[in-house]
Formats: structure tokens, sequence, C-alpha cells
């Protein structure tokens, strides 16, 4: 018999009688037999049943062990996926930055070159004016000394012509005394 099919308490085995026999059992050993056997069932009953409740509460704790189980699964895939998002995010900044950086060192280079040609340009304009200011001092100069020595050559002739009516005026007078 299967244990669904026959259950046995207790108090059917305290309840249990039986029929008396001609050189039959002793009945107070019959009686007190069948009292350790009820003791032992609810003690046994007893047991089953602490045991049944300890399944029970290790039956719980696994779910819930399971349960975050799950969880701390489900945690370290949304983990890995955040820190996979975050990665590919970094790098797309870090392109970012760097295609933005390539532009305004391109924008700076090309600032650069224009400043440059610039100064070159006014470098070249302030040495043509130099040149032209210095050949245009030279010119003046050169005017000026021709006309020192134009000048100078008029000194030269009023001195001699002054001499000559100096002279002249003595000699009358040396004449005259």
């Amino acid at each position: 018999m299967s244990q669904d099919q026959f259950t046995l308490t207790p108090q059917d085995v305290r309840a249990q009688g039986f029929a008396g026999a001609f050189r039959g059992y002793d009945k107070l050993e019959v009686e007190a037999f069948r009292g350790r056997v009820a003791d032992e069932l609810e003690r046994l009953l007893r047991e089953r049943a602490q045991f049944e409740e300890r399944m029970r509460n290790a039956q719980e704790q696994l779910r819930a062990f399971r349960e975050r189980e799950r969880a701390m699964n489900e945690a370290l895939l949304a983990a890995q996926q955040l820190r996979h998002d975050a990665q590919a995010q970094a790098e797309r900044e870090a392109d970012l930055v760097r295609r933005q950086a390539a532009m305004d060192a391109e924008r700076i280079v090309e600032h650069s070159r224009v400043e440059e040609r610039h100064v070159r340009e006014r470098a070249e304009s302030a040495a043509h004016q130099f040149s032209a200011y210095v050949a245009a001092f030279r010119s003046l100069l050169e005017r000026q000394l021709a006309e020192l020595d134009v000048l100078e050559g008029h000194a030269q002739t009023i001195v001699q012509v002054q001499g000559e009516n100096l002279a002249a005026a003595r000699q009358p007078a040396e004449d005259a005394a």
C-alpha cells in the first residue's frame, strides 16, 4: 500500500481494539506496545512536519536565491550593456573631440598662414618704402650737395670779385697818395 492510500495516526493506533482469542497475547503487553507505537508515530509525524517545514523554508530560500540570482544576472547584463554603451559613447565623444580639434588646428594653421602672408606683405612694403625713402633722401642730399657746390662756387666768385674790388679801390688811393 502506498502512503496516499493508507494513513495511520497515533489516535488510530490507540483506538485500535483486538478481539480476544484463545491463547492470545497478553493484553497489557499489547496495550503497552500500542502506546509505544503511537508515541513513536507521533514523534515521527512531528519530525516529518518539522522536516516538511524546513523543506518549505529551504525551498522558499532556494526560490529567493534563484530570484536574487536572476536579478543579479539581469543587473550584470545591464551593467555590461551600460559599460558597452558608455564605452561606445566615450569613443563617439573622443572621435568628435578629435575631429573638432583637427578642424580647430586646421583653422588655426590657416589663420597663421594668412597672418604670415600679411606680415610678409607689410614687411616687403616697409622694405620698399624704406628703400624709396633712402633713395629720395639720397636724391635730396645730392641736390643739396649740388646746391652747396653752386653756393661754394658763388662764394668763391664773390670773394674773388670783392678781392678785385678791394684791390681796385686801393689802387686809386695809392695812386693819389
